[in-house]
């Protein structure tokens, strides 16, 4: 049974710091690269950044430099650093296999806000 559960969303203000984290099914996890997406209000779902199983690493334009995916294999968890947040960060977080699979968790809101 696939499972993705996304948690540690919240509000920050302008500048904060939010660590995600995302336990997934070990069927699905050990042998798939991970991501994160993100949907912001009336904007289509768009990727974030990737990790793959051998800890290797691409992240999005938009957020390079601030934010950071890691993932520990041994607990099945993906997790997404994320520092210097801005207005426009705010959005639904959701971590998926790359590609996706057509199941989707329920996310985590990220606001950020003053």
């Amino acid at each position: 049974q696939v499972q993705l559960v996304e948690s540690g969303g919240g509000l920050v203000q302008p500048g904060g710091s939010l660590r995600l984290s995302c336990t997934a099914s070990g069927s699905i996890f050990r042998i798939n690269t991970m991501a994160w997406f993100r949907q912001a209000p009336g904007k289509q779902r768009e990727w974030v950044a990737r990790i793959q199983p051998d800890y290797n690493t691409n992240h999005a334009d938009s957020v390079k430099g601030r934010f950071a995916i890691d993932r520990d294999n041994a607990k099945n968890v993906v997790y997404l650093h994320m520092s210097g947040l801005e207005r426009e960060d705010t959005a639904v977080y959701y971590c998926n296999t790359y590609p996706t699979l057509s199941y989707w968790g329920q996310g985590t809101q990220v606001t950020v806000s003053s």
